[in-house]
């Protein structure tokens, strides 16, 4: 469980936000590469929902590292996910994996992990992920959890 109830951050709901240079660029990004639109605009971001939870595209005059994973999605199934969003463009990311993953390498950019803990799947303990940079340098992942049990 997430401890305390009577803590306010225990009972908070987490969104992502992250930083673009250029709002436009990224708002053409995720709107042609991910086909997502915005729920909200405002002069300096771009709010979008997807499965219940949200994330905000806000203008930024820093860049983003890129070295992490900012944010992701779990998905039913990875290999059509992938597919549809090179079909659009996006380029994933080909690497190798620290040993506390499995060690692994991604194949066609998607790659089985050992040691991941589910959000959607309690349980799990592994995923097939796959990750990939949007306009402005985020780092972005998309994951199917798999019951390795």
């Amino acid at each position: 469980m997430n401890g305390d109830d009577r803590n306010p951050l225990a009972r908070g709901r987490v969104a992502t936000r992250l930083p673009a240079q250029d709002l436009d660029r990224a708002r053409r990004f995720y709107s042609e590469q991910l086909g997502l639109q915005p729920a909200e605009e405002a002069p300096g971001g771009l709010l979008y929902r997807c499965g219940g939870a949200e994330f905000q595209v806000f203008r930024s005059e820093g860049n983003s590292p890129g070295t992490f994973t900012q944010m992701s999605w779990e998905v039913d199934d990875i290999e059509a996910v992938v597919a549809e969003l090179k079909r659009r463009g996006v380029v994933f990311e080909e690497f190798d994996l620290p040993s506390v993953y499995g060690g692994a390498r991604t194949h066609d950019g998607v790659v089985q992990v050992e040691n991941y803990l589910s959000t959607r799947a309690p349980g799990a303990r592994g995923a097939r992920g796959a990750w990939f940079r949007d306009s402005e340098g985020n780092m972005l992942g998309i994951g199917q959890p798999l019951d390795l049990s």
